[in-house]
This record gives C-alpha cells, structure tokens and sequence, in this order.
C-alpha cells in the first residue's frame, strides 16, 4: 500500500507538540529521500511552524493559525479552500486527530494516508493499521511504521534532525556576551518546565543544586531556559542557586531557544520539548523521568542518559500525581550528577 504515483507535492501535517514534532523529524527524512524531487510542504500549529523553519526536508512550512484565521467550522472551510488552489497530489498525516483528515478531505487532496485514529477512518484513503505492537515501540519508531506502511524506506541512520542558522547562533552568542557569558565559555543548559502538566516536574531546589556543583566542577555557566508560564519555576532556581544563573525563562522564542541549546555544552532536563530538541542538536544531556513511559518518550540520542526510580505506579502518564510524587521525589541530584559525570568525564571540551 502506498501513494499510487510519487507526488510531485505532498502536505505533510505536522504533529501538534514540539516534542512531538521532534520524534517525526527521522520518518520527514524517510519521506524527502522517498520523494527527492516533491515539494514538501509541512502544515503546522505556530510554534512547532517555527521549529521546523530552515529545515532541510522541508520546502515550505504552512501555518495552520489556530487560535486566529483557522479556528472554528469557517477557519477549517478558509483553510480547505487554501489546500485546493495548491492542488496538492498527496498528504501524509503525522497527527493523528480527525482535525488532520479533515482539512485534507476538505482540501481535496486525492491521497490522504495515516493512522485511522481518532474515528477518522473513513476520510482516509490509505489507511495504515495501528496495531497493539506499533503503541508499545518508541514514538520515533511509531512514525516510522506509519512510513513502512506505505511502503516508504526508512532513513539508514534514523536520527533525528533540525537546523540553526549560523546568523541565529551567532545573534545569540552576541546575547549571551552581553549577559557576561564569553564565547566559548561552557554553557550547562537547565530546563525545569514540561508543558504536560506539574507531575512530570523535578524540584527547582535539586536544579539548583545541580546547577551550582556543574558550574563548580566544569567551570561552566548556567543558563535556565523555559517558556514564560515556567517564569516562576526558573525564578526559584535563579534565587536558589549560589555560583548565578543566566535567567532566560519566557525571554526566547522557539528559534532563539534552538540557537541557545545549539550552543550549549550540556543539558539538565525534565521529560518535555526542549529534552528532543536538545536530542536533535547533539547537546549531551541528562534526562529526568517520573510518569510518562522512558520506553517511548526518552530522548533519541547516544549523548543522553534517563534518571528515573522504580515505583509500582509508574509510568502512570499523569498529569498531576496523587501519590506524594514519588517517583519525582526519588531522584535525587547525586543521581542527575553520576549520569552528567558518565557522560562528560572530566566535563565539557573547550568552546564545546
């Protein structure tokens, strides 16, 4: 089963969460060196639109404003009517809701291929079945079956994949020079959000913690990355910490927080977007789980190693704990601190 004719223009609709988006990148890669000479278009929510900016596999990224022009029964109808005058052959549907199917039945795109998910079967043309085995593998691996499916080779290696421009670098290390961070200086990342929910948070008190003995050990500075909502939760690290971080929660995009992940030398990190971003950019990184399921969410990367506990509840997947976060309260820093040791013995090269 498969596109009947190789497109010569494919929608591709992207995941909803950066994460997400992240863990696709190795089936989009299957998907440009299937169809080298299609135009490659990625329909995609605002923020993971701009986390796939400048990305080799792709030829254009469509904005699918919602909230804003897209919201509602009529924003759908603009939206489909957008997606007919582009005439595209084909669409391969990454998100699994019925939304996605939707807007390309609405788009009259003739070929629309994905999990027949979310009661969307019927406005699909090529169904792939999701089976009991496919939800039990890693979700870089879900979307990879959903490519050997549709009888599309996988990439030989299957990494994942994003692109910072060398100006975005270089603008953000003119930022951080003037935060007194010199160029070259080795940079410990610290992310102490997780937009799921508070269950999936370690303690700002244990990041500071980490954050001080790093900065001691590798003679590194710290910088705390993270969304505004977590502008408190990075508020109470900068307070804690005792060597100074550079405070940087709520006060980047999502190409400025690329660009600085880019060009940090290690991350310390809760299970969340910035972990896979991380991941994709190289960046070593030690990764910290509690409720969601490492088998399928930990980070794609040899640079990386997961910190979790054994407890007989978890994973449980949710979002708030009603146990006493045990699973959270469990790892401790001398945990975060032997993994970040192991994978950086004797700390991060120069200018690394």
């Amino acid at each position: 089963m498969g596109f009947n004719d190789p497109p010569a223009s494919l929608l591709v609709r992207a995941t909803n969460w950066l994460g997400d988006a992240v863990m696709t990148t190795p089936a989009l890669a299957a998907v440009r060196e299937g169809f080298p000479d299609a135009r490659i278009v990625l329909l995609a929510r605002p923020l993971v639109a701009e986390l796939f900016r400048h990305h080799p596999d792709v030829d254009e990224v469509m904005v699918y404003e919602r909230p804003g022009r897209h919201e509602g029964a009529l924003g759908r109808l603009r939206l489909g009517g957008e997606l007919r005058r582009r005439r595209f052959d084909g669409a391969l549907l990454l998100q699994n809701a019925f939304d996605a199917a939707l807007i390309a039945f609405l788009g009259r795109i003739p070929e629309r291929a994905g999990y027949p998910t979310d009661g969307r079967r019927f406005l699909l043309t090529l169904p792939v079945p999701l089976t009991p085995g496919i939800l039990e593998r890693h979700e870089v691996e879900y979307y990879l079956c959903l490519l050997d499916g549709l009888g599309i080779p996988r990439p030989v290696p299957a990494v994942l994949k994003l692109a910072v421009t060398e100006k975005e670098r270089e603008t953000m290390a003119e930022r951080l020079a003037f935060l007194g961070i010199d160029r070259g200086a080795p940079i410990v990342a610290i992310n102490p959000g997780a937009t799921y929910g508070s269950a999936k948070r370690w303690y700002p008190e244990r990041f500071a913690a980490v954050a001080d003995t790093l900065a001691e050990e590798w003679g590194a500075r710290v910088v705390v990355v993270g969304s505004a909502a977590e502008t408190p939760l990075a508020g109470e690290i900068e307070a804690a910490a005792r060597r100074g971080v550079a405070n940087l929660a709520g006060k980047t995009t999502v190409r400025e927080m690329m660009a600085l992940l880019s060009l940090s030398s290690f991350l310390v990190t809760n299970d969340s977007g910035p972990m896979h971003i991380g991941a994709a950019l190289g960046v070593p990184l030690v990764a910290i789980f509690g409720p969601t399921d490492w088998r399928r969410t930990a980070p794609w990367s040899p640079l990386a190693k997961v910190v979790r506990v054994e407890i007989d509840c978890s994973p449980c997947r949710r979002r708030v704990c009603d146990r006493g976060h045990e699973c959270m309260l469990g790892v401790t820093p001398e945990m975060v601190l032997d993994a970040a040791r192991q994978l950086l013995p004797g700390g991060p090269r120069p200018g690394a």
